[in-house]
């Protein structure tokens, strides 16, 4: 009796706290979530379809420099972003005790703009700047409002909407000056460090890359995706071990890998599904494609449940059977349509506990069932308006707690901002 008695106690104080009983504090380290960038929370279990109506905004960290691109990353209690002004940002990842506007607890300067979204990894994060580095800070700070890098790894080009994923000791990231780059995560012992080794490419590189068992994959502006040993060749300079040809640029979306398929968009306004595994040959074509209705997509994919998720630069989000239809070109299951305003969906969607969630470039923040609705079309199923229409940033939705960039153009000395949603803003 006393035992269950103990059991009732702590069902109680867990109710009473707003979380459920099995919930866990999770992390969110990197653009997308994880280095295969599937862009989903499975852990979270707080937020669900049925009370994502509730969320409110809770605070906001304020930025001297607008977020353009660059998307949060949430570990350890810490919440990370990039501006334009060449900052990283670091709040609270709980705020600033109950104000509604809360000030960086530290900033690490780059010297240019930041688009790259920070990652998070072993107590360091990497971010790039357009000043043709990437940035390696300690992830708690350095006990000042401003702090200096850790080691900075010289490149040939700017990191733009590129961001740095980590795996396998190495840290990637793309460079504007078409190569993949690939740094020692650690550094290399001294205050500006070579790359271990870089990939060449034929076009521009805007796309993060990605890493699944072993491999490396990136999306050029020259029309491909590339897969790359992510270990490298032996050599300062590796060849692909094969590359995708779709039939536009890649621009900022970014390869998300799941169940052995690589999915990418591009700026033919489709979804495009590769074999992870290559096919033995240096050219591969595509298992299937899906066609949006809109010529071009920026979006980065999202993979959860059997369903692939992606943004068109008409602001709808797409839905597509992960597995393909059976066909060389997929329509989606459903189109998750907007609130009427024009405006493109450019950062990627993100998945959590059966809410898609994604911000469009129309002042909004958006939430669509998982699942859809029954329907061809479904309209968001939670929505908030921001105060610019800026929102390219992608969301992370972790502890029942949603991050994203956003900004406010009625601001002049302060316009970035992390915002931050919670059930009632609690």
């Amino acid at each position: 009796m006393r035992r269950y008695c103990s059991f009732l106690v702590v069902v109680i104080l867990l109710l009473l706290s707003g979380l459920p009983a099995n919930s866990q504090t999770v992390d969110w380290p990197m653009y997308h979530m994880n280095p295969q960038h599937t862009g989903v929370n499975s852990a979270e279990k707080t937020i669900n379809r049925n009370n994502v109506i509730f969320l409110q905004k809770k605070w906001e960290g304020f930025m001297r420099g607008l977020v353009n691109f660059s998307s949060p990353a949430v570990v350890g209690g810490s919440a990370y972003i990039g501006a334009l002004d060449g900052n990283l940002y670091v709040f609270n990842a709980d705020g600033c005790g109950g104000a509604d506007l809360c000030k960086a607890v530290w900033k690490g300067h780059t010297g240019g703009e930041i688009f790259s979204s920070p990652a998070v990894v072993n107590g360091i994060v990497y971010v790039g700047s357009n000043n043709h580095h990437l940035f390696a800070f300690d992830a708690a700070g350095c006990g000042s409002d401003v702090c200096d890098p850790l080691w900075l790894g010289d490149m040939g080009g700017s990191v733009l909407q590129s961001s740095p994923v980590v795996a396998g000791g190495l840290v990637f990231v793309g460079g504007f000056d078409t190569k993949l780059y690939a740094f020692n995560a650690a550094g290399c012992g001294d205050t500006h460090c070579a790359p271990v080794w870089t990939g060449k490419t034929g076009g521009h590189i805007e796309s993060s890359p990605a890493i699944s068992k072993g491999v490396v994959y990136v999306g050029s502006n020259d029309r491909k995706l590339y897969a790359f040993k992510a270990s490298g060749c032996g050599n300062p300079t590796c060849s692909p071990l094969w590359t995708g040809q779709v039939g536009a640029p890649i621009f900022e979306s970014s390869p998300a890998i799941a169940n052995g398929i690589v999915y990418i968009g591009a700026f033919d306004g489709k979804v495009h599904a590769f074999d992870a595994n290559g096919c033995g040959g240096p050219t591969c074509t595509e298992l299937w494609a899906g066609v949006m209705q809109d010529l071009y997509t920026d979006s980065t994919p999202a993979v959860a449940r059997g369903k692939v998720y992606i943004g068109g630069g008409d602001g709808w989000v797409y839905a597509f059977p992960a597995a393909g239809c059976g066909n060389p070109t997929c329509n989606p299951d459903w189109i998750g349509q907007g609130d009427n305003f024009v405006g493109t969906l450019l950062g990627g969607p993100i998945v959590a506990n059966g809410v898609v969630y994604v911000g469009k470039n129309a002042s909004e923040v958006l939430a669509y069932g998982a699942s859809g609705c029954g329907d061809s079309f479904c309209l968001p199923i939670w929505s908030t308006p921001t105060n610019d229409p800026i929102v390219s940033s992608s969301p992370a939705m972790v502890n029942g707690t949603l991050y994203i960039g956003t900004n406010n153009m009625f601001d002049g000395v302060f316009p970035g901002r992390l915002s931050v949603y919670t059930i009632n803003g609690q």
